[in-house]
């Protein structure tokens, strides 16, 4: 089983190493697991906040010794990255999405991502959320079906999208439970301590303005 993170310049560190942990967890003699930070090149990443690291992968490694992912996991990132990834002309990281996603088990974005499957066309005629500050953004593909509230994830048959950074935690769970067993995804659960008792309580508001615009004025 092949878990790939497609990940990029400004991607949300959260988006991509909470759920990285936990499927790491879910590895064993039973069942073996396998994930792949990949990354357009091989470079250095810098996430939003700083933090750098180096893909596994790159998108020519996978294409070129034609490795299919059983997962893509596609996370979220900082506005302007999401801008430089939705409008590139070359379409090199929706394209290597579109491609794996073809023979993949699931498809699934947590955070701001679910806008990268909106944009690649990967979520038309699915129900999906994302971060709850941008789900006026995901509105604006009239082919999405936008879940009504701000739920923690959705799933819809073969896609998987979740709700804001953290949400990627529960979403991950769900996923291992989904690839394996209740008993291995409560496993993960024991032994990354993971029982939310947050020390603050807040109220998300609702969000009425997309954040930022990727459309051209001609569009």
């Amino acid at each position: 089983m092949i878990i790939g993170i497609p990940v990029y310049q400004g991607v949300d560190l959260l988006d991509v190493m909470g759920p990285y942990e936990m499927f790491k967890w879910a590895n064993s003699s039973d069942f073996a697991i396998e994930v792949w930070l990949i990354g357009e090149t091989l470079r250095r990443v810098t996430t939003r906040d700083g933090v750098t690291f180096l893909p596994h992968k790159s998108f020519n490694q996978i294409e070129r010794s034609d490795a299919q992912l059983d997962v893509i996991w596609v996370p979220g990132g900082d506005p302007a990255a999401l801008k430089r990834l939705m409008t590139d002309e070359r379409r090199r990281y929706l394209n290597f999405l579109v491609a794996q996603s073809r023979e993949a088990q699931i498809t699934a974005s947590v955070c701001e991502g679910a806008l990268l499957l909106a944009q690649a066309g990967l979520l038309d005629g699915y129900r999906a959320t994302t971060h709850w500050a941008f789900i006026p953004c995901l509105k604006q593909f009239p082919e999405v079906c936008v879940v009504p509230g701000t739920p923690r994830f959705v799933i819809d048959r073969d896609r998987m999208t979740g709700g804001g950074i953290s949400s990627g935690l529960d979403e991950a769970l769900a996923l291992i439970e989904i690839l394996t067993s209740t008993e291995v995804a409560q496993s993960v659960q024991q032994n990354t301590q993971y029982y939310p008792d947050p020390p603050v309580h807040s109220v998300l508001p609702d969000a009425t303005d997309c954040p930022f615009s990727w459309q051209s004025c001609c569009d």
